[in-house]
């Protein structure tokens, strides 16, 4: 992931696409922070789990930030995040569709063996192990309590 990162950083700069490259820059930022914490840890570097982790909160990041600009009435920052947020989407494996992630749920509940709220943390430790990047834990999340209640 980080050999995909850097060669995407690499056309980015040769093709001077300024959006790209400043998005770029600061995910291998974050990746490096990631590993020097790891490496803290007594871990090499960060797992691609990890990374997938760190990328989603990215996102969400972003997605935040856009909401409040696109309330507040600024239109090209609001675009700008939307944009840094298709960058970093690029390198996440396809998110799951929405019957997929009930379907992902429901498999992870009876995995779990889980028959109520209780057990919610085994049945989100199971999605996080398995599904790491392609869903939305928060969401996820919402709709296990669901069923669990």
């Amino acid at each position: 992931m980080r050999e995909t990162i850097t060669a995407a950083l690499k056309h980015a700069t040769k093709a001077q696409d300024k959006r790209r490259m400043s998005t770029l820059r600061l995910v291998s930022a974050a990746i490096k922070d990631r590993d020097i914490a790891a490496r803290t840890a007594g871990k090499t570097q960060a797992t691609d789990a990890e990374l997938l982790d760190l990328f989603a909160k990215m996102i969400k990041q972003r997605e935040e930030s856009e909401k409040i600009y696109a309330g507040a009435g600024r239109a090209e920052l609001a675009k700008q995040e939307g944009e840094e947020i298709a960058i970093i989407r690029e390198f996440l494996p396809k998110q799951l569709s929405e019957a997929d992630m009930q379907k992902a749920i429901a498999d992870a509940i009876a995995q779990a063996g889980a028959a109520s709220v209780k057990d919610m943390g085994k049945v989100m430790t199971a999605l996080k192990a398995s599904y790491a990047g392609q869903m939305d834990f928060a969401k996820a999340s919402a709709l296990v309590k669901q069923k669990l209640a």
